[in-house]
């Protein structure tokens, strides 16, 4: 199998990824990015962008993804599709093994990610993208006074439900059991105006058409018929999603949440490895913070790897 070394490896190529070798591709540092699918990110399956400052509101993840990808490679970076199956960081080169070769490189990256649920709604797989959304604080604004719908009683579906009452005129909370009484945050949200709360309720479809979501169907155990409600956007939270990192084994220390424990430059616990964007579990998954995250860990990177002890800026001043 062949073997193939670079000052730089980074493991996912999503915005985290592709910021970070958009930077040391630009400090001369040869970087390879190892991405395992470039449509199946966060971000490339968000439809449409409305919160990458100077991103006009037209782009779809998909496209912005691209963009940053290219952007990267233009400068030197070698992308390239492969699974990584396991890596080793013990030694000063860090290993990292995929079925299409193994890749040595004097620094390793970690932005693989955070996965998503799996889709467990009929219509939510079909919809995604187009009604179906689990974050709140992405397309919130899309639903200025329309109706939607938002699905768990858990911390993060009480907290994007009250982002979308800045903006729905309607939201049908769904949850299958009563909220606990001592859940001040839950309460609160059930005393909005806006709120509808469908407690002890199952959604049992998302319906559409060619243009995106219509409805839902959902079976109340108070009520003895399904009822259907017309909104047009659903937010899913029946489980948080879970960083990416089952090729890791325990060669880097994790926080309790299951996110890569790092330091304010990104640097994990182990010499040489840097993690950034959503493996991280940060409480704020943007694209924007993953690009933050991407420039840090190579700004830091440029400078173990060339042992200065302070930053180098990357713009000029005329």
């Amino acid at each position: 199998m062949e073997t193939f070394e670079a000052d730089v490896v980074i493991v996912g190529g999503g915005p985290a990824g592709c910021t970070c070798a958009l930077y040391t591709s630009r400090a001369d540092l040869k970087t390879i990015v190892l991405d395992k699918n470039p449509a199946v990110g966060a971000l490339a399956i968000t439809h449409q962008i409305a919160n990458y400052p100077g991103v006009s509101n037209e782009m779809s993840g998909q496209a912005l993804l691209d963009l940053m990808r290219n952007q990267a490679i233009e400068y030197g970076t070698d992308y390239r599709r492969a699974q990584v199956f396991g890596i080793d960081v013990n030694g000063e080169w860090k290993t990292v093994h995929t079925p299409e070769g193994t890749f040595k490189g004097r620094s390793l990256v970690l932005a693989t990610g955070a996965m998503g649920r799996p889709a467990s709604f009929k219509g939510e797989a079909d919809f995604l993208g187009r009604g179906v959304s689990y974050c709140a604080t992405c397309d919130g604004a899309f639903y200025r006074g329309r109706e939607v719908a938002v699905v768990g009683v858990n911390k993060e579906a009480i907290e994007e439900a009250q982002v979308l009452t800045k903006f729905a005129s309607k939201v049908h909370w769904i949850t299958s059991n009563d909220p606990k009484p001592e859940d001040m945050h839950a309460q609160a949200l059930k005393q909005e105006a806006s709120v509808k709360h469908w407690s002890r309720a199952r959604l049992l479809e998302i319906e559409g058409n060619d243009s995106g979501v219509t409805g839902v169907k959902l079976k109340s155990r108070e009520l003895d018929q399904e009822q259907s409600l017309n909104v047009d956007g659903v937010f899913v939270y029946m489980s948080g999603s879970k960083p990416i990192t089952d090729f890791m084994g325990d060669q880097v220390a994790f926080k309790e949440d299951g996110g890569v424990l790092v330091d304010d430059f990104m640097a994990t616990t182990s010499e040489g490895v840097w993690a950034i964007g959503d493996i991280r579990n940060t409480p704020f998954k943007q694209a924007v913070v993953a690009a933050s995250d991407g420039c840090i860990a190579a700004m830091a990177i440029d400078r173990f790897l060339n042992s200065r002890k302070s930053i180098r800026v990357d713009w000029v001043h005329s």
